[in-house]
């Protein structure tokens, strides 16, 4: 031990003694660790991102959103293609009178009846409503989106309640005045009163408040990403109180009649598009996620035909979305690695060259080592430990360079970045082993120098 240790000794004064020099073959070891640090960085964190995406989408879902169409458009394209992409909306051919929208009845609720009917497996199915509309209570007023749902949708959303309750099955068939609101709402319209119980004026009718909502923490990115409203700031009704008492664009009135009778039309201008659909969301979760992609291609037919040949929506696979973009990250990791390895490669080659030159430099000095005893283990640790010595040195330059990478990475660009404790030993690790493997051979030719031909190299 005593031996080891005044070799490592010597190792350090012989680094000190060309410190500049030492620091300069680290570089290759500093950008190598530091790629390492900064690859592994964005790697776990596009990992927990998908993960924490993955949590706000629910897994095994298949979402099926409402297309309105143009005027004069139609759908002769086929829908059988989900966006796991999506099938989507409909194409330029047009129907009927030229400079009218063909018929469709848009998406309503006996779809979800007719996907539960047809389609196997089906785990949960929640359909969507959603209306801008005014909030008014205890004299304060403001604008917020009011949800149609069922309870499947909170399931299905990974939401929780905070207080109160969920939705009764009579709340639901009755088309009762009730809400849940989220915690937006509850701070801004109830920040010093109980809202379980008090009636929050949601548009022109009363709804009774019976939950809040668990607050949701996610970036603005992840929820535009993903197309998810923040529930925050949502109230939530009942479906069939959506339709009773704020409004059903399923229902036909005398009005809608007239607004949309075109023959009349002596100038034959044209309204703005309408949204004639029923819902505006449905998500239906499967017990099976192999089957995610027949069924969203089943799915998409079912509604087509029940949409008159009109593609007036699309079928998404979130999930496989989702996957997609994980092989694309995965690719670009190792492309990333690929570069580290580069850089750890050639730091490695700098770190031999210069123990070589090094060794040539000092060959006296070994073979005055030898002279007084020093056997040729003594010399192969002398310089082993000058090359794991330059290596960590290398090491500890890189770990700092790549934490500022990776967080400069996740500042300046949307890429999020973690750098996790496991990645740092492992980057040291590794410059560790880089000066091992290629210190060896320097050390190796060092201890088999003749002492007594060193001893007359001047």
């Amino acid at each position: 031990m005593q031996r080891t240790i005044f070799n490592f000794i010597l190792a350090v004064e012989g680094v000190l003694d060309n410190f500049l020099r030492s620091v300069l073959t680290a570089l290759g070891i500093v950008f190598g660790v530091a790629a390492v640090i900064a690859m592994l960085a964005i790697g776990t964190g596009a990992k927990q991102a998908l993960l924490d995406q993955m949590k706000l989408i629910g897994t095994n879902n298949i979402v099926i959103n409402s297309v309105v169409l143009k005027e004069g458009e139609g759908g002769e394209e086929t829908a059988n293609t989900p966006k796991s992409s999506s099938s989507g909306s409909g194409s330029s051919n047009s129907k009927g009178k030229e400079g009218k929208r063909p018929w469709s009845p848009g998406l309503t609720l006996e779809d979800l009846k007719a996907i539960e009917k047809v389609l196997p497996g089906v785990d949960k199915i929640s359909p969507e409503v959603v209306e801008q509309t005014n909030l008014v209570f205890g004299g304060k007023t403001g604008k917020a989106k009011v949800v149609g749902i069922t309870n499947a949708f909170f399931d299905l959303n990974n939401l929780g309640i905070a207080t109160g309750d969920l939705f009764h099955k009579e709340h639901i068939e009755g088309g009762k005045p009730v809400c849940i609101i989220g915690q937006t709402v509850q701070t801004k319209y109830f920040p010093e009163t109980e809202p379980i119980g008090q009636w929050l004026k949601v548009g022109t009718s009363w709804f009774k408040v019976i939950g809040v909502l668990e607050k949701r923490v996610a970036s603005k990115e992840s929820l535009d990403n993903l197309g998810i409203r923040d529930s925050n700031t949502d109230v939530y009704v009942p479906v069939t109180s959506a339709m009773l008492r704020i409004r059903n664009r399923a229902r036909i009135t005398a009005d809608k009649i007239k607004s949309e009778d075109w023959d009349n039309d002596e100038e034959g201008s044209k309204k703005e598009d309408e949204n004639y659909h029923q819902l505006d969301k449905v998500v239906v979760r499967l017990a099976d996620a192999g089957t995610l992609e027949v069924s969203a291609q089943v799915i998409a037919k079912i509604l087509k035909r029940r949409h008159k040949d009109l593609v007036d929506f699309e079928v998404e696979v979130p999930e496989l979305l989702l996957q997609q973009q994980q092989k694309t990250q995965d690719i670009f990791n190792r492309v990333l690695a690929a570069i580290a390895g580069i850089s750890l490669l050639v730091g490695g080659i700098g770190i031999m060259n210069i123990m070589l030159a090094s060794v040539m430099e000092r060959i006296k000095e070994i073979g005055v080592r030898r002279s007084l005893g020093a056997k040729e283990t003594d010399i192969v640790l002398q310089f082993l430990f000058e090359a794991v010595i330059i290596s960590l040195i290398g090491g500890l330059f890189g770990i700092g360079l790549g934490v500022l990478a990776a967080v400069l990475v996740s500042k300046s660009s949307e890429i999020p970045t973690v750098v996790s404790t496991w990645s740092i030993a492992l980057s040291f690790g590794v410059a560790a082993s880089i000066g091992l493997v290629f210190g060896l051979f320097p050390a190796r030719k060092a201890a088999k120098q003749d002492p007594i031909k060193a001893l007359r190299i001047e």
